[in-house]
């Protein structure tokens, strides 16, 4: 077990941070729905009525699809964007390890299975990371839409006024402006990670260059 944790501790510590924050979104959200419903003359509902209503998948999912658009866009834009001194850029000049031919690794004993095999598994493996990334973003895309829509058609139908379909919301400002909101934001961290990663450090850590490493190292 101790090993495991330390081999694992990054993802075990980002996961623990995550179920602490999903619980407190969670039970916060039960107690700001029920207020809500009480204003509303309506009666509260318990925790698992609660994880089925479009104000929990809203609140999930919009934050969620922002989060796997970013990552998905910055590796696909590392791929051939540059960015002069930041570690996560590729070397502006020289050869850049993430090009090696993985075929020409096809029969070393560590390499991956889909290495291995070649073809059409090698072909979809070697940018598995973008399009499973872009996926899950699709996924809590329509997630946050059908939330987002329940919700909308809640209020709406308690203040008496037209509901709107799957299609119709999908296309509405109002679930525009959430996502807009989440992605602007999620952009922006990235740039001033970018950027700051150029001229800040932090020893030890991957995400940033050598204490002293030149402002204008690139790569790794």
């Amino acid at each position: 077990m101790k090993r495991f944790c330390r081999e694992n501790g990054l993802t075990l510590a980002m996961l623990a941070f995550f179920l602490v924050s999903f619980a407190g979104q969670t039970f916060s959200g039960l107690k700001v729905y029920n207020e809500n419903l009480k204003q509303d003359h309506e009666l509260p509902v318990a925790l698992k009525n609660y994880l089925t209503t479009g104000h929990f998948m809203e609140a999930t999912f919009e934050n969620w699809e922002s989060e796997y658009l970013q990552m998905g866009l910055f590796v696909l834009l590392t791929a051939f964007l540059y960015q002069k001194g930041s570690p996560d850029s590729r070397k502006l000049f020289g050869g850049n390890a993430v090009d090696e031919d993985p075929e020409a690794a096809r029969d070393r004993p560590d390499a991956p299975g889909p290495v291995k095999r070649g073809g059409a598994a090698l072909a979809l493996y070697q940018y598995s990371l973008t399009l499973t990334l872009l996926s899950l973003f699709a996924v809590c895309f329509l997630l946050h839409a059908a939330g987002g829509r329940m919700e909308f058609n809640r209020e709406a139908a308690l203040h008496h006024e037209p509901t709107l379909s799957y299609g119709r919301f999908l296309v509405s400002p109002d679930f525009w402006f959430q996502s807009f909101q989440n992605w602007q934001s999620e952009f922006l961290s990235i740039a001033s990670l970018t950027v700051l990663s150029i001229f800040l450090r932090h020893k030890g850590s991957p995400q940033s260059k050598p204490v002293a490493e030149s402002n204008a190292k690139t790569g790794e």
